[in-house]
């Protein structure tokens, strides 16, 4: 079974999106998969997703809204094979706390192709266009590993 970690700054908004994506997915293709979200900072700790993250995955049939967020931690590097986070930013802060190189070669951006940019300050649309970004990486992830 593969175990992947999605992670943002506030594991509101766009991780919520990347665990939901790439859960529905794996169900979709009978993919075995743990899937969980995180972020990089504990300012929501507790809290469910942004009530645009939700709604745009609601769109589509995903519902998203049973998540809480978590701050990621170090034992995450034992617990998942991939970790996959959405910008330079959560990169870096992830990197920061990776130890050798199994670790870091757990990490990688959830997007290869480009940043998610964070839509959080902006309008729904940023939600819906952060939906169909992560919808195809997650579609490549998957490609990758099954």
């Amino acid at each position: 079974m593969r175990q992947y970690l999605v992670v943002c700054l506030g594991n509101i908004c766009r991780s919520p999106i990347g665990e939901g994506w790439l859960r529905h997915a794996a169900m979709v293709r009978g993919c075995r998969v743990k899937v969980d979200s995180a972020g990089t900072a504990g300012y929501h700790v507790g809290e469910g997703p942004d009530p645009r993250s939700v709604a745009a995955m609601k769109a589509v049939g995903i519902d998203i809204s049973g998540q809480r967020s978590r701050k990621f931690v170090r034992a995450d590097f034992k617990k998942f094979d991939r970790i996959l986070v959405m910008d330079q930013a959560n990169y870096r802060d992830v990197m920061a706390l990776a130890k050798g190189p199994e670790e870091e070669a757990k990490v990688s951006l959830f997007d290869p192709q480009a940043e998610v940019p964070d839509p959080y300050y902006g309008g729904d649309g940023g939600f819906a266009e952060v939906r169909e970004q992560v919808r195809s990486a997650a579609e490549a992830w998957l490609d990758i590993d099954f």
